[in-house]
């Protein structure tokens, strides 16, 4: 069961751009809003991101080889216990 981030309705006002950004960015689900300790409200993404969106997020970072059948026999016999 996951906890739900509650907060009063001062801090809701006071942090609404940081909580509005923490629902975009996925670091929150749903928030729930709060009156004199009683829910009364819940913030919710209007949309969860496609994986379209994260397509590119490790461009450069790594070298794609021209094809990953190259290393066949060398896995083939790591998995089989021979040696290197």
């Amino acid at each position: 069961m996951s906890v739900l981030t509650t907060y009063n309705m001062l801090e809701a006002k006071t942090n609404l751009s940081r909580l509005i950004d923490a629902l975009e960015n996925g670091r929150e689900s749903e928030i729930v809003i709060a009156r004199n300790g009683r829910p009364v409200a819940r913030l919710v993404p209007l949309s969860v991101r496609s994986a379209e969106h994260r397509l590119g997020v490790a461009q450069g970072q790594f070298v794609v080889p021209q094809t990953i059948d190259e290393d066949n026999a060398l896995i083939e016999r790591l998995f089989a216990g021979g040696a290197d």
